[in-house]
C-alpha cells in the first residue's frame, strides 16, 4: 500500500501510467511573502543615466525583493538605492538601502521582472545626532 506521501507525489498520466514528480530542493535562504509595499528605486552609480522608479513589491524576503518594471535599464550586477516603504510624507518611517540586481526577466506583458538583494542599510552612523553622548571625557 502506498503511503500518503507517495500518493501526493504521484501524478496520473492520460495513458494510465503513474509517474513520480521530481523533488526540487528549495534554494532560497529565507521564506518569501507576497505583499505590495511601495518603494523608490534609483541607480547608485553616478555614471549611469539617472532614473527614478516608484514600484510596488511582488515578493519580499528578509534579504531580497522581486517586482515588475517598465524601466529597461536594469542589469544584473547594477547597484541601486532603494527607499522603502516609500512615502512623500516628511515624517514617514522610510529607510534607504543599497541593493544589487540579481535577476532580470522579460515578461509576456511587456514589463520586466527585476529581483535585487539588499546589501546594506544606508543611514546615519550609530550615535549620530543624539542629544547625549555616552563617551564623555
Amino acid at each position: 500500500m502506498a503511503s500518503s506521501f507517495d500518493q501526493m507525489t504521484n501524478t496520473n498520466n492520460p495513458g494510465g501510467n503513474t509517474t513520480t514528480r521530481s523533488r526540487q530542493t528549495e534554494r532560497r535562504g529565507s521564506r518569501r511573502c507576497k505583499f505590495t509595499q511601495l518603494m523608490r528605486i534609483r541607480p547608485s552609480d553616478p555614471e549611469r543615466d539617472p532614473f527614478e522608479d516608484i514600484r510596488g513589491t511582488l515578493s519580499v524576503s528578509r534579504s531580497g525583493i522581486y517586482f515588475q518594471s517598465s524601466v529597461t535599464t536594469y542589469e544584473v550586477g547594477m547597484r541601486l538605492f532603494v527607499t522603502m516603504p516609500y512615502s512623500k510624507e516628511p515624517a514617514s518611517m522610510s529607510r534607504e538601502y543599497l541593493a544589487e540586481v540579481v535577476r532580470r526577466d522579460p515578461l509576456p506583458n511587456g514589463l520586466f521582472g527585476v529581483g535585487f538583494k539588499i546589501l546594506m542599510e544606508m543611514g546615519l552612523p550609530s550615535g549620530f545626532g543624539s542629544a547625549y553622548s555616552t563617551n564623555s571625557k
